[in-house]
């Protein structure tokens, strides 16, 4: 979560950059950063930043799992031994 704190003016993020960044790597949240006193931009610490990617990247493959098993529950879709079936024969055609 955003918290005040972590809102600074893009001049002071440029005028003091390594304490921004130490800072940004010490509490692994992210900062925006305004001009003109308006929010423009977002930076967060690599590490921060990868740990994010990886949480919407494992909710996707949930939120994908889930939706296969409600089509399969529905009955759409086609046996796993059917598709493989015809895999082979598409191979063995083309070789």
């Amino acid at each position: 979560m955003l918290k005040l704190d972590d809102i600074y003016s893009l001049t002071d993020f440029q005028r003091n950059t390594r304490e921004h960044v130490q800072r940004l790597r010490e509490c692994g949240r992210p900062s925006v950063l305004t001009v003109n006193g308006r929010a423009e931009v977002v930076v967060q610490d690599a590490a921060s930043y990868q740990a994010l990617v990886d949480r919407i990247e494992r909710a996707e493959a949930i939120l994908a799992i889930q939706e296969g098993l409600e089509s399969a529950a529905r009955g759409e879709g086609r046996p796993a031994r059917e598709l493989f079936d015809d895999i082979r024969q598409r191979t063995r055609g083309s070789g």
